[in-house]
This record gives structure tokens, C-alpha cells and sequence, in this order.
């Protein structure tokens, strides 16, 4: 078996992490067509096929599956030789809206730390408005907000469109010709205003009966039954459902995730771009 590549060993890992060849392309800054072919020449030295691969699925085969740990440590041990002598740590904060992320936050963050082990992650999680305004003050590098309709600028690079539903348990109860019981964030949330507004336009009687501060808490007071919410089903907990047909709800817009940025440094670029192909990612 010849040396493997070491590069076409990261963009296995891509690969098999984002379970997607285009998304992974766009973490290395290369094409798909140029991804596919290192794998290829990665399975063919291994003489395994790593990737079981459709036209809408990519996942890992039972070989790709054993392959992944050593392959890490292949990874990490070839950085750990490049970077014997001291590699210039760069900080990079970036800001991430309460409703961007969700359970998906540890794959995200492996991402941008295999995108170079000497960058220094700083994370904040905010509402989007002040998210954008501590971006304007210089304060984060980065910013991956939701544009709301109030939001003037139009500027930045869109990841995606997040389409937006009135989410619940299964089981939960709304007591007939009472009004709807939400869980929200706190008046700064531009959903909460969002869904508010939706609601108000249609008539519809709520009551506010948890206010939660991220999506963490606002996922763990919808999967306990004790309201509904608005969130993007992207990042929803597992397991609830899309209540409105049901409850006779308004629908609710779509909202763009766009990132704002202001770095000219390759590795702090290399980042962001792992970065939003994770995030990409995780459209299903």
C-alpha cells in the first residue's frame, strides 16, 4: 500500500463529518470534482471503499465507519509535526444567533478547529440585532444572523434560508378557547417580534408562559409540553412536530442566514469557510 496523502485523508473526515462532498468543497475552497478524486485515490490505495454514495445520501460505509478514528489521529499527528516549532495563534470572535444553531454547536465548533488547531475560538451567542451592532463596533470579527424584514442592510453572504414553524411535543395540550401558550426569548428576540406579529395579524389570543434564554432552554420548555414556539425546523429538538395546521396557526416567513464579516487573514477565512459549510450542512 503506498503513503497516504494526508490531504485526501482531511477531505475524507470533510466528508464523512458534513456527509456531504459539495459542503466539504467548500470548507477546503476547492470543488467537488477535485474532492471526489482524492477519495477515490484514497480508497484505491486502501483498497476499501470508505463512502456508500447516492445522489441524495453520502455516509460512511462499515469500512469508512472503522476508519474514521485513526484516521483523526493521522490527521493530528501529521499537524502536530507542522507545527513543532510554533504555529501564530490567531483569535477569531464570532457571533451566532440564538436561532442558528442548535444540537448541531459541537460539530460546528470540531470543524473550525480542524480548519487550523491554532485558532482561538471565541463564541458568542445573541439575539441577531446585538449580534450586528457589536460586529459594527468592531468588537466580533464574525456574525451569522437571521435578516429580519425590519433589517436595512443587505450586505453579506447568504448561507441559507431557514423556514420557520409554529413547533411542539407531540403530546402537548392547548385548552380550548384559551390563548396559545408560548415559549419565546426575551423582547429582543426579532423571531419573538416575528411570531408576535404573525399572531396579532391573525387574531389569535397568546400568552407568553416561558421565556428562555437561547435555543436550548426555549427546545427543552417546547419538548416538555409547556408551549409552543417559533423556530426554524432546521434546528428544532428531535421529536417535536409542526403544530399549526393543527392549533389553526398563521404561517411564518422564511428568514436568510447571512454571515457578516471582516477577515483578510488565511486562517481566519479558513474558519469561517468550515464554518458556514457546517452550517449548510445541516439542511436536510
Amino acid at each position: 500500500m503506498k503513503t497516504l496523502d494526508v490531504e485526501a485523508v482531511e477531505a475524507f473526515l470533510l466528508v464523512a463529518d458534513l456527509k456531504s462532498f459539495t459542503r466539504a468543497a467548500e470548507a477546503l475552497d476547492s470543488t467537488q470534482s477535485a474532492v471526489s478524486l482524492k477519495i477515490r485515490r484514497l480508497e484505491s490505495g486502501l483498497r476499501r471503499r470508505l463512502l456508500e454514495r447516492t445522489p441524495r445520501l453520502v455516509r460512511l460505509s462499515a469500512e469508512g465507519a472503522a476508519f474514521v478514528a485513526p484516521a483523526r489521529a493521522l490527521v493530528a499527528a501529521h499537524r502536530s509535526a507542522v507545527d513543532a516549532f510554533g504555529a501564530a495563534r490567531r483569535r477569531l470572535a464570532v457571533g451566532l444567533s440564538h436561532h442558528v444553531v442548535g444540537a448541531e454547536l459541537p460539530l460546528l465548533l470540531r470543524r473550525m478547529k480542524a480548519a487550523d488547531p491554532a485558532l482561538v475560538l471565541e463564541i458568542q451567542i445573541d439575539s441577531s440585532d446585538s449580534l450586528l451592532e457589536a460586529f459594527d463596533a468592531g468588537r466580533l470579527d464574525a456574525v451569522i444572523v437571521l435578516r429580519h424584514g425590519q433589517q436595512r442592510r443587505l450586505d453579506g453572504e447568504v448561507l441559507l434560508e431557514e423556514a420557520f414553524a409554529w413547533m411542539g411535543a407531540p403530546d402537548f395540550e392547548q385548552p380550548p378557547g384559551a390563548p396559545l401558550r408560548l415559549a419565546t426569548q426575551s423582547e429582543s428576540c426579532g423571531v419573538r417580534r416575528m411570531a408576535l406579529a404573525a399572531l396579532d395579524q391573525a387574531g389569535i389570543a397568546w400568552t407568553e408562559v416561558f421565556v428562555g434564554g437561547g435555543l436550548a432552554t426555549l427546545g427543552a420548555a417546547v419538548e416538555a409540553g409547556l408551549a409552543v414556539a417559533a423556530l426554524g425546523r432546521r434546528v428544532a429538538p428531535a421529536g417535536t412536530l409542526d403544530l399549526g395546521p393543527a392549533l389553526g396557526l398563521p404561517a411564518l416567513p422564511v428568514r436568510e442566514v447571512v454571515l457578516h464579516a471582516s477577515v483578510s487573514d488565511a486562517p481566519g477565512r479558513a474558519g469561517l469557510r468550515s464554518l458556514a459549510a457546517a452550517i449548510r450542512a445541516t439542511v436536510r
